[in-house]
């Protein structure tokens, strides 16, 4: 079952690395268009968070996959001092212009609500500072572009998306560079205008505070541009829990062009655990093997599959006397003494190999590697424990077979709508929690079969197992 399931992920990852390599030459093939253009859709990078690798992948697959959609314009970063020269390096290559600038001092630091991981989102004023285009979009990278939306740059001297019913949502919006508005906006944080939230979105409210009675953009159909502040479509940034109501897109409020992700940042849609939990994620995954590949995750992945096919592979050969390696002398403590922490310790190591696989696989890799890696790893760890303390191995890989049986419940491609899905996945739960809880009494029972056997003693004759004096 091992060797089977070793082989098959090695398929998967084949397959994988067929596509990265793939998505890899047609980067490098990747030429910037000559001469100057009036547009550009610009993004941030800055460092300073746990996941700094991660949005820097998200920019890179956003980046690449506008040149995918033939969007008439650039791409620009605006990218802190701090970012490491191999990612500039990379994002030039890209064919995406990188403009480096100091990050700007966020004076609301110390507000009640202020949240550190918004601290240098500031930065994005200096959208209002690239002066050499008549128009910019600028955007956060949790975006998935649909569709070309060259059409945006038609958009007045600031345009943006009202997610919330009163408050405009900063994940992309369209701006007029203006050095005049940019110095403006340097003055009003250093006198420190409101902001309610102490980020990017709180003081662009404050700073366009009469945008809610606008009128809605709609591109002229002779291509002029138009002028004033306009509220955009909602099509230009659905928020992805519209589509998990609903399991489609339905948006009657112009073109759906554009998906944003505002979730926790552990749920954005670049994780490989993003899919099937958030039925988006694979999109996205899609998007990101077509346009940048998957060369950077491949290796660890590869040397993680092979380092728990060879833990299997030594589980089943030394399974008779593994169980013995720790134990050189008679226990002196009570039974129950003994039988309470043996317990203790098998739930804990039970806990462990179902957890540890799951920070090891590469974060950002394919979730279609991601969850292969995971189960080969959870395996091999959970055979260790079976051989450990000679667990029933049903027992133990019930929750295994658990999580294969929910990652498909999620992914069925059939359900009508996210509620029908939601209560599917709780039914499952529902008659899946008395069997994991049979199972977890059968470990307990086995745990204290072994005690009163007295497995663990090495005084008894014929310890002579091969794999035993290895320990």
């Amino acid at each position: 079952m091992g060797r089977l399931a070793g082989l098959r992920w090695l398929l998967v990852l084949a397959w994988a690395a067929a596509g990265a390599l793939a998505a890899e030459e047609d980067g490098k093939a990747a030429v910037v268009a000559p001469g100057p253009r009036r547009h550009a859709y610009a993004a941030m990078m800055y460092m300073g968070t746990p996941r700094d690798y991660e949005f820097y992948v998200a920019t890179r697959v956003m980046m690449r996959s506008l040149r995918g959609f033939g969007a008439d314009a650039d791409r620009v970063v605006i990218a802190s001092l701090d970012v490491p020269p191999s990612w500039v390096q990379a994002l030039k290559d890209d064919g995406v212009k990188v403009v480096s600038v100091d990050n700007l001092k966020n004076p609301y630091e110390k507000q009640d609500n202020f949240n550190s991981r918004f601290k240098l989102t500031l930065n994005k004023l200096y959208a209002w500072s690239l002066v050499s285009y008549d128009r910019v979009v600028m955007l956060d990278s949790d975006n998935m572009f649909l569709q070309n939306t060259d059409e945006l740059f038609q958009c007045g001297h600031f345009c943006a998306v009202f997610i919330n019913p009163c408050i405009f949502h900063t994940g992309l919006f369209v701006l007029k560079p203006s050095m005049d508005v940019f110095k403006n906006m340097l003055h009003e944080l250093a006198v420190g205008r409101e902001n309610p939230d102490g980020a990017d979105q709180g003081f662009l409210a404050s700073y366009f505070p009469d945008l809610l009675d606008q009128p809605m953009f709609h591109p002229p159909v002779n291509g002029t541009k138009l002028d004033g502040n306009y509220r955009l479509p909602l099509g230009y940034q659905m928020d992805a829990s519209y589509y998990y109501l609903k399991l489609r897109w339905s948006i009657p409020c112009g073109p759906n062009s554009v998906v944003t992700f505002p979730s926790a940042p552990w749920m954005k849609p670049w994780y490989w655990w993003s899919w099937p939990v958030l039925p988006l994620g694979l999109s996205w995954h899609e998007q990101r093997r077509e346009n940048l590949g998957y060369s950077s995750e491949i290796p660890m992945a590869l040397f993680q599959a092979l380092l728990y096919i060879g833990v299997i592979a030594v589980n089943r050969l030394a399974r008779p006397s593994l169980s013995k390696l720790c134990y050189n002398r008679r226990m002196e403590k009570s039974t129950m003494f003994l039988l309470t922490t043996l317990r203790v310790v098998a739930a804990w190591s039970i806990l462990a190999a179902y957890t540890i696989p799951f920070f090891l696989v590469p974060r950002t890799v394919h979730p279609l590697l991601g969850w292969p890696l995971y189960l080969l790893g959870s395996f091999s760890l959970s055979l260790i424990v079976i051989n450990f303390f000679l667990l029933h191995p049903l027992a133990v890989l019930t929750t295994w077979f658990g999580i294969i049986g929910t990652l498909f419940v999620m992914a069925c491609p059939w359900y009508m709508n996210g509620v029908v899905r939601a209560l599917a996945v709780f039914a499952y739960a529902f008659f899946c929690a008395p069997v994991v809880w049979a199972s977890l009494v059968k470990i307990m029972s086995s745990l204290q079969v072994l005690i009163e056997r007295d497995a663990f003693r090495l005084g008894e004759p014929n310890q002579t197992a091969e794999f035993t004096k290895l320990y």
